[in-house]
């Protein structure tokens, strides 16, 4: 690799332009035992739902994660409904979302650059996603509209350590708009279908 390519990868990771071909989105831990106790939890569910679909609609792979869900309970059910019949998910014990079925997918596709991450605990297993991404040289996109925990505080602060981190804090709107970029794009009605309804007010 040139000097002036390392520049420009390093120059793209600042700015965060992210594009849909280089892109995988992450859906942390959306569980039915965390209903009760998670800050504008159906507000975080309508947002990941309009993320899930976006996925559909423009061809970006999809992983799923669940903690401990013999204790925790599946994905809730408004989001299996707009997961593909064949998306897999992974069981998992550890905060993070890096288990060792997706760390292989992620190998297996040198074309992954950026990360679209949402889910919950903001403070718990998005910021130990968020670390371990960064550590492996991806750009993570955090969409803060839809990721929360059970108190504010945690997950703002979550947020402003992503920041200090070198990863990319945003809403759903501005990302699902960043990946088709072009009024022109093949699926841009779609995609503006998706987002003509303001997102729900997530407590931010």
């Amino acid at each position: 690799m040139s000097e002036s390519t390392k520049v420009q990868e390093m120059a793209s990771k600042r700015l965060g332009n992210i594009k849909a071909e280089n892109a995988i989105f992450f859906m942390c831990d959306i569980q039915e035992r965390f209903k009760p106790s998670i800050k504008y939890f159906k507000e975080i569910v309508e947002i990941a739902e309009k993320l899930v679909e976006a996925t559909t609609i423009l061809d970006i792979p999809l992983v799923v994660t669940e903690q401990y869900p013999k204790g925790l309970g599946e994905t809730v059910s408004e989001l299996k409904e707009k997961l593909k019949e064949d998306q897999k998910r992974y069981s998992k014990t550890k905060f993070t979302m890096l288990v060792p079925e997706v760390i292989s997918q992620l190998e297996a596709n040198n074309n992954i650059k950026h990360i679209v991450l949402f889910g919950i605990e903001t403070h718990v297993c998005i910021q130990q996603t968020v670390i371990d991404l960064l550590e492996k040289g991806y750009e993570v996109h955090v969409v803060a509209d839809a990721c929360s925990s059970r108190t504010q505080m945690d997950r703002k602060f979550a947020f402003e350590r992503f920041r200090q981190s070198g990863a990319i804090v945003t809403t759903s709107d501005a990302i699902l708009l960043q990946l088709v970029g072009d009024k022109e794009h093949q699926h841009f009605k779609a995609i503006q279908n998706l987002i003509r309804k303001t997102a729900p007010d997530s407590g931010l």
